[in-house]
């Protein structure tokens, strides 16, 4: 999962004179999608007057990676963004994001997802293409495919006359037909212009704002979530549709297509339940307000079991910070009060995204802290979004009752995580899922507590308002072909190792 974003307005607009205002509010935008991802960041943009195209990334969070003199050096009306968690490839700086070829025009790209099919694709690019990879990432696929399909169908070398948006469109078909995964990219191509595509379950997201310039112009943001549209002013034009290419050329006019529109769409539930921010809309949604309905739906299935005395809690707690609207809601179905137990360092990397045991156990011990007096001598339910590997919440339960909790109950708003990922969320490997081989009851016997409460399918499709959503790691459903699963999950592992 990472977080994406480009920008793109009319040739001649600046911003007070700024011409490096795309990079610049990429920049900024990029510190709002921070959440997305911690492993490393990068901009690029296309500057016309010099038809060159500028690029400053590397490994770190966004304040780290740039400053005031390496924006300034990003000129041109025209960027893209990408905070980077590293799901595919390793940590190395080679595997930064966005990637850039020279052939066909000049395209530069950034992507959030996974793509299933890398290895058996990367091996027909180096046999059938004679192309050299020169990262790990499966993004290089992507452009590499992009390109030599917009080659294609201009039926020879492209150039400004023959280029037109059903080149971009027969290209983006081609690629749907192509890639296995879930997907959202953002691409530029010199001097014509913004290229976003979706994949066609719409498995990762992508969203559309638009503002006027002062010139009477448009300028158009596409990011991972709306709060990178509505920090710099974009107001809502609407989601990419699932399996849709959309192309802003420097003019500020707007094509787009749906070239392969399937029938059952599938966004992913962990973008509601833990990774987009709770500002941010995703396919319609409110974030904040489906974690709302979590929490009740929480708090309902919660009520049979104190009326059933199988627990009594006396006050309601959450895993800071995605789970504090289920929390708040779960106390107000329930009639409990709500307190703060658990008070987070802002300051720490979330442990989830981690790449490695070792770094989420010590990332873990410092980021809470305990509040002693709200949780000595008290029953607390204590409510998170999910429990993925369980280190996160088996410390949790070890810190409360260290601190004087006198009975423990975990409540979950989402069912049991029992299966890999393949399209963006970091958990491959079955075997690191604390689900996998356990029952619930089991799980309550592994985090030392009286009962683990979880949400089921049925009550995230009525959060969400979604009937269709990708629930693979709940159900072993994929929306995809899975046949390179294995594959792709050792090699990630091998990365990992040689991280």
């Amino acid at each position: 999962m990472c977080g994406i974003i480009g920008i793109i307005g009319p040739e001649q607009s600046e911003i007070q004179g700024m011409p490096h205002w795309a990079a610049y509010e990429v920049c900024r935008s990029l510190m709002t999608l921070q959440h997305r991802g911690q492993d490393a960041a990068g901009i690029l943009s296309f500057d016309n007057n010099s038809s060159m195209f500028l690029q400053e990334k590397d490994l770190g969070l966004v304040s780290q990676v740039f400053d005031r003199q390496k924006i300034e050096k990003l000129t041109g009306n025209m960027a893209i963004g990408h905070t980077r968690y590293a799901t595919a490839g390793t940590d190395d700086k080679r595997d930064v994001q966005p990637i850039v070829t020279g052939i066909p025009f000049g395209l530069g790209m950034v992507h959030n997802g996974n793509i299933l099919n890398y290895h058996s694709l990367t091996k027909e690019l180096k046999d059938k293409f004679q192309r050299q990879m020169l990262t790990a990432n499966d993004l290089e696929v992507i452009i590499n495919y992009f390109g030599y399909f917009l080659l294609e169908n201009n039926c020879g070398i492209p150039n400004k006359d023959t280029f037109r948006f059903e080149n971009i469109r027969k290209a983006a078909a081609r690629l749907f037909d192509t890639i296995v995964g879930g997907y959202a990219v953002l691409g530029m191509i010199a001097g014509k212009g913004l290229i976003a595509l979706r994949d066609p379950k719409g498995i990762r997201p992508l969203i559309i704002g638009v503002r006027e310039t002062d010139g009477g112009g448009k300028a158009y943001c596409i990011a991972s979530e709306t709060i990178a549209l509505t920090c710099l002013g974009y107001n809502y034009l609407r989601d990419v549709a699932p399996g849709e290419v959309v192309f802003i050329d420097t003019s500020g006019h707007m094509q787009s297509s749906i070239v392969r529109d399937e029938k059952e769409k599938a966004p992913c539930m962990f973008e509601w339940v833990y990774f987009s921010g709770a500002e941010s809309s995703v396919d319609n949604q409110s974030v904040y307000t489906v974690r709302l309905k979590l929490g009740e739906r929480l708090g309902l299935k919660t009520q049979k079991a104190i009326q059933a005395g199988e627990i009594s809690p006396d006050v309601v707690m959450s895993v800071p910070d995605t789970s504090r609207p289920a929390g708040i809601s779960a106390a107000a179905m329930l009639g409990l009060p709500y307190r703060e137990g658990l008070i987070k360092n802002r300051y720490i990397a979330r442990s989830f995204i981690m790449n490695s045991q070792e770094k989420r156990d010590a990332a873990v011990e410092l980021k809470l802290s305990p509040i002693l007096s709200e949780i000595s001598g008290k029953n607390i339910f204590m409510i998170d979004d999910s429990i993925v590997r369980s280190t996160t919440s088996k410390k949790i339960v070890a810190m409360l009752k260290k601190y004087g909790a006198k009975e423990v109950v975990f409540g979950v708003t989402c069912p049991p995580i029992r299966y890999p990922c393949y399209y963006g969320i970091d958990f491959p490997d079955p075997s690191t899922l604390v689900a996998n081989d356990k029952s619930v009851d089991d799980i309550a016997k592994w985090l030392d507590v009286k009962k683990v409460i979880y949400l089921d399918e049925e009550d995230l499709r009525l959060a969400t308002g979604h009937s269709k959503l990708c629930m693979a790691c709940v159900n072993n459903k994929y929306p995809t072909e899975i046949t390179e699963g294995d594959h792709f999950s050792r090699e990630r592992k091998k990365s990992r190792n040689c991280s």
